[in-house]
């Protein structure tokens, strides 16, 4: 039994009300993947931070005083969050990910918290004459936020907040290596994980 010619445009009509369907399938999963998770963090960006930190600790390890090494270190802070900032603004963009709403908010607001602290007890560290416990404050409080932040990112990025927290309750029990171990964390973890997010998430 043949088929009607004129009857054929009919019967491959569901072929495309197919492809529409996974078309749509594809597309809401995608939404939620993003959704669920905050991908723009700069893996090439976090080797420039990591850089840039060891080259700070060299200078910083030379200095006479405690306030030359600390300023040394918060003028590397500020490198760092201009490297970070433009970076993770550059690859939000490129996969389309907004940083100022859904994870990337999300991100942002379990972040910042900890730095914002960690600053407030540096000036009240330093002020109140206590300074070995500072590098100490940094790696706990930066890992702090990470492993924070990092529960609304790829889930590599946690991992690395714990290896900033193992740095930080060591420098706590030996305050005298602190600027080293600011050195293998800002600058070595950095760089390794900034490494692994770059080649396993892109950019």
């Amino acid at each position: 039994m043949t088929l009607d010619p004129k009857l054929s445009p009919s019967m491959a009509s569901p072929q495309p009300l197919a492809d529409r369907a996974f078309d749509n399938l594809r597309y809401i999963r995608a939404t939620m993947e993003r959704a669920g998770s905050f991908t723009a963090v700069p893996g090439w960006g976090q080797v420039a931070i990591g850089v840039t930190a060891l080259v700070a600790s060299v200078v910083a390890a030379q200095q006479a005083s405690t306030l030359n090494w600390l300023v040394t270190w918060l003028v590397e802070a500020i490198v760092a969050l201009a490297i970070g900032g433009w970076t993770m603004v550059r690859k939000a963009r490129a996969v389309n990910d907004s940083i100022l709403t859904g994870p990337g908010r999300r991100f942002g607001l379990s972040f910042l918290p900890a730095v914002a602290v960690g600053g407030l007890l540096t000036a009240a560290l330093y002020l109140g004459g206590v300074r070995e416990p500072i590098p100490a404050v940094w790696l706990l409080l930066y890992g702090t936020g990470v492993m924070a932040g990092g529960a609304f990112s790829v889930p590599i990025v946690p991992v690395m907040g714990l290896g900033f927290l193992v740095l930080g309750a060591a420098a706590l029990f030996a305050p005298g290596a602190g600027n080293w171990l600011l050195a293998a964390g800002f600058g070595g973890l950095h760089i390794v994980f900034g490494f692994w997010i770059a080649r396993r998430y892109g950019g």
